[in-house]
């Protein structure tokens, strides 16, 4: 049963990311020869892609790695040990991501005005809030977590670690939201970014590092 849930999900998860394939095909027509799939932290254009790639090679691209994310997600002999919320989420976070900004890309491509840098701040910091409110609450996985070899070994450095992280991630969350609204399209917002970045990763990586020296 829960192998044909899982084989479920991942068909229905697919699905969704695809979505976008239909409105691609209804303003094909209507779409440049080439459009901007990537921009700059001023909002300037920064990849530019053939509208065919565009249109329909990315979600198919996303699905496909939606669909590793997933195969990895299941071969895990641990998964069960990761957080049921986050195994519900992970799933659904690539077709998330592809049935937002899709969309965003083909109506930018035709001259819609879109807050396209607000809207990716809002999402990835959103993502990281919700990341940050469940590592507490997995287990040791060779999927979902901060996984060092000093934490996938020793179980007590697992949880401390993740609850540190639990904790950097949520407030690296609010700051890249909030940061999107006062520093939009300025270096200062692109330093800032890569700052909260940095922190996220590092200190959680320190973290359990030293927890390891200190076991030793």
């Amino acid at each position: 049963m829960k192998t044909n849930n899982n084989r479920t999900i991942v068909i229905l998860s697919t699905l969704v990311g695809l979505l976008p394939v239909i409105l691609s095909l209804a303003l094909y027509n209507d779409l440049p020869e080439r459009i901007v799939v990537q921009w700059n932290y001023a909002g300037e254009p920064s990849n530019i892609l053939p509208k065919a790639i565009a249109a329909f090679g990315l979600p198919f691209f996303l699905a496909a790695a939606n669909l590793l994310l997933q195969l990895r997600l299941y071969k895990d002999p641990k998964r069960d040990h990761a957080s049921t919320a986050m195994r519900r989420l992970v799933p659904w976070l690539i077709p998330f991501i592809s049935l937002v900004l899709m969309p965003i890309t083909l109506f930018m491509a035709m001259g819609a005005q879109i807050p396209v840098s607000i809207i990716t701040s809002v999402i990835l910091g959103g993502i990281f809030i919700l990341f940050g409110n469940y590592l507490p609450k997995n287990r040791r996985n060779y999927v979902i977590g901060i996984r060092l070899p000093w934490t996938l070994n020793d179980a007590d450095n697992w949880n401390k670690t993740h609850r540190l992280a639990g904790i950097i991630w949520i407030l690296g969350g609010v700051a890249v939201i909030a940061g999107s609204f006062f520093f939009l399209r300025s270096l200062r917002w692109f330093v800032a970014l890569l700052c909260v970045l940095s922190v996220m990763l590092l200190a959680p990586f320190l973290y359990s590092y030293w927890l390891y020296k200190r076991a030793s």
